[in-house]
């Protein structure tokens, strides 16, 4: 949820209003994958409240209808009617048939993002890089990177580590939970005990360079408590959302990773507390009984800029 600053108001202890820096940010709470063969979800997907749509060319369609879907995903995307919601393509590996083409098709269809899966190292965003500036995509067509097998994660530094550089065009990366539980032989069990030492490492990673990660998906539809156990694991270890495999499931998925009432208030409370005469060069303050410092203040001003983009969003 990175991006630009832009100015707010927060009210200090005499009711002024105060000029504040506040990050622009583009909420992820919710991804929901969408076969790109299957045209009534395309359609579907124009009125469902996910904050990200991935149309998926690779795993959720068969090799006979790959083409088909490429062309549906094109139609659908040059049509438009989405709204606000960020568009994300997975396309299929470089080392398939289908996988240059696709770049190629989306660099022209310009969808605000293609989703690159099983990547292992750092060489493989950079050719898809590119390969989409080779076809004409326009700067603001990013790159989002699928971290799902072991060798993604021990280069996991490596990969994420081109962001810095504006050309590789990569802004977020999304864990591929059920690829890893396969290929490292791990067992799935509740709670992930298998699974977080991948998903802590893959953090690290995207905060060490700005970049943005969603967790993976639940599979049992019919667990809903299960579901948002895992999306509370996934906000705490740091995530900015979830990758879903079922409309049912966008809504646990938007509550778990947007700020509450309570966390707002504070971090206005926060924000005004340090903005007063007193304290606008201290390192920490008190307040109400607590001891605040400036990287409380920091988080404070993200959770505002969370909640300014989604008030702005839904309205």
């Amino acid at each position: 949820m990175t991006g630009a600053r832009r100015a707010g108001t927060v009210a200090n202890r005499t009711g002024m209003s105060l000029q504040v820096p506040e990050m622009t940010i583009r909420p992820r709470r919710s991804a929901l994958y969408m076969p790109g063969s299957n045209a009534r979800a395309l359609e579907k997907a124009r009125s469902l409240p996910a904050d990200v749509l991935i149309f998926d060319l690779e795993d959720a369609v068969a090799p006979a209808l790959k083409e088909t879907a490429r062309a549906q995903v094109a139609a659908a995307l040059r049509e438009g009617g989405y709204g606000p919601r960020e568009i994300v393509v997975r396309v299929n590996a470089a080392n398939t048939p289908w996988g240059h083409d696709d770049l190629v098709a989306l660099a022209a269809a310009q969808p605000h993002a293609v989703l690159l899966p099983k990547i292992g190292a750092p060489g493989e965003i950079m050719r898809a890089a590119q390969e989409l500036r080779d076809a004409g995509a326009p700067e603001s067509l990013r790159i989002w990177a699928m971290m799902e097998t072991p060798r993604a994660i021990l280069n996991a530094d490596s990969i994420v580590r081109t962001a810095a550089d504006p050309s590789s065009r990569l802004t977020a990366l999304v864990m591929g939970t059920n690829d890893l539980a396969k290929d490292t032989r791990g067992r799935l069990t509740r709670g992930r005990a298998t699974m977080l030492p991948y998903l802590a490492i893959c953090v690290a990673a995207a905060r060490s360079y700005g970049v943005d990660i969603l967790d993976g998906v639940y599979g049992d539809l019919h667990d809903e408590q299960g579901l948002r156990a895992e999306c509370e694991q996934g906000r705490d270890l740091g995530m900015d959302g979830k990758t879903l495999i079922h409309p049912g499931q966008i809504a646990a998925a938007n509550e778990a990773f947007a700020p509450s009432g309570e966390e707002i208030a504070w971090s206005r409370k926060i924000v005004a507390a340090f903005a007063e005469p007193e304290a606008r060069d201290a390192g920490v303050i008190a307040l109400d009984g607590r001891m605040i410092e400036r990287l409380h203040e920091e988080i404070a001003r993200r959770t505002i800029a969370i909640a300014d983009a989604l008030g702005h969003k839904d309205a």
